[in-house]
């Protein structure tokens, strides 16, 4: 029984019409094209499980690197199609190339016919057993992908991890400033040691202080025993403060004395002991206009601004979309025991067309519905058709965010919180910031 699609891309006619002979006693389908000009349109319609491809298409070129550049290509916007590189003998020098950059076989001109028919079927062998993906230049699951913008982050990111350099990471809500402060982390001296997390704008005020810098037994009601805050947990580690922009004026003051004088001292208590750890905040404020307005203390800006990462928005790298979505896809289809291997055509046009204003974690929240609900192989446009649009949940929490969504609701708390992407306590919280 026939198993299995590949596409041909061979500028030579004859030897696509040979290989297409060859193959097609053995594969279900056999496609072919002689430019890689047409190589993503192509892949988007027929979604072949394996590609043969040339290395050299412009008359001139002889060095390989066009195989190159749409092997990688390939597999950053379809990670589960395997790729067997087509070479002459001088090739085979940058065909290994190929293959340490993701491509499973490579085979020599003139060919074997055998061979060529073993090396194509391990190849979709491997395609659809394949469950999940790491994607490249990924991070603890951050993803950089090719865009303009996140080269730039990742190579800023390569040299700053490796310091103990304060970081702020700035950007929209749901753009992975989590993910980010994780790679940093992962590339500094301290990955060993532990990363401690705090989300400022999910603890309440009244116990911010105790979760940051702890507390004693009997500090106060409800105290029953000592506390380690964050601080003193992330010793040696790392310590990343979350929407650093809700930390209260007055504790403020307290978290700058820390960083200055490298002592905690816990609520209740009068022993100062030393911390060394390193500080990553991120923020999705505008932390200059809240100094402007006597929001947030300059000196503590200043202090925790040593290098500023911006992680640009999903709809200003519009080419990540779809790697992104393929990346989801692996993840939810193991996750969930869905046969669904990628996109359709329909399914790619129609993600390119939304703005996401909740950005990668709107995409992905759209990409494990579909994949729940899909009873195909392949996403299509009309799998999320039941998405609400515009999407709101995570896109802010500002007050005008929280007043639409109150009224929206009705008042409803807990319907309020599920579409603003947070808490009910931090919702509580933000209605008595906000005066609401």
């Amino acid at each position: 029984m026939k198993k299995g699609k590949i596409l041909l891309v061979d500028d030579a006619a004859g030897v696509r019409k040979a290989l297409e002979i060859i193959l097609s006693p053995v594969f279900a389908e056999v496609r072919s094209i002689p430019s890689p000009n047409v190589l993503i349109s192509t892949l988007e319609d027929f979604r072949p499980d394996v590609v043969l491809l040339d290395m050299n298409f412009t008359a001139s070129a002889n060095t390989g690197g066009e195989g190159l550049y749409w092997l990688t290509e390939i597999k950053n916007r379809f990670p589960r199609i395997e790729v067997v590189l087509f070479t002459a003998y001088a090739d085979v020098d940058v065909a290994v190339e190929g293959m340490k950059r993701g491509a499973f076989d490579f085979i020599v001109k003139p060919w074997d016919n055998t061979k060529m028919i073993s090396t194509l079927q391990a190849a979709y062998n491997k395609s659809v057993h394949s469950s999940s993906y790491v994607t490249p230049k990924a991070d603890n699951n951050m993803y950089w992908g090719d865009s303009e913008p996140m080269r730039g982050l990742h190579y800023t990111l390569e040299k700053v991890a490796p310091t103990s350099a304060t970081v702020l990471i700035t950007g929209e809500n749901g753009v992975g400033k989590d993910l980010l402060a994780r790679a940093i982390h992962a590339g500094s001296q301290r990955s060993s040691m532990p990363f401690v997390a705090l989300d400022a704008s999910a603890v309440p005020q009244t116990l911010f202080e105790s979760e940051l810098f702890g507390h004693v037994k009997g500090a106060f009601t409800g105290a029953q025993t000592n506390h380690k805050g964050r601080i003193v947990q992330a010793e040696g580690g790392t310590l990343f403060l979350d929407e650093i922009g809700n930390i209260p004026l007055h504790l403020q003051a307290k978290l700058l004395r820390v960083l200055q004088e490298k002592t905690v001292c816990p609520v209740g208590g009068n022993e100062y002991m030393r911390v060394d750890f390193r500080l990553i905040c991120a923020t999705n404020a505008n932390l200059s206009q809240m100094v402007e307005q006597g929001q947030f203390r300059e000196d503590l800006y200043y202090r925790i601004n040593t290098v500023h990462l911006h992680v640009p928005a999903l709809r200003e790298r519009p080419e990540d979309i779809v790697p992104l979505s393929e990346l989801f896809i692996a993840r939810y289809a193991d996750k969930y025991h869905r046969q669904v291997k990628g996109l359709d055509h329909s399914a790619v046009k129609f993600l390119r067309q939304q703005p996401w204003k909740g950005n990668i974690r709107q995409l992905q929240n759209s990409i494990e519905k579909a994949v729940i609900l899909s009873e195909g192989d392949y996403l299509t446009a009309a799998d999320f058709n039941n998405e609400d649009q515009p999407y709101i949940p995570n896109c802010s929490t500002d007050e005008q965010s929280v007043r639409d969504m109150l009224q929206r609701y009705g008042g409803n708390i807990s319907a309020a919180a599920k579409a603003l992407g947070i808490s009910r306590p931090t919702l509580y919280a933000k209605l008595k910031k906000y005066g609401l």
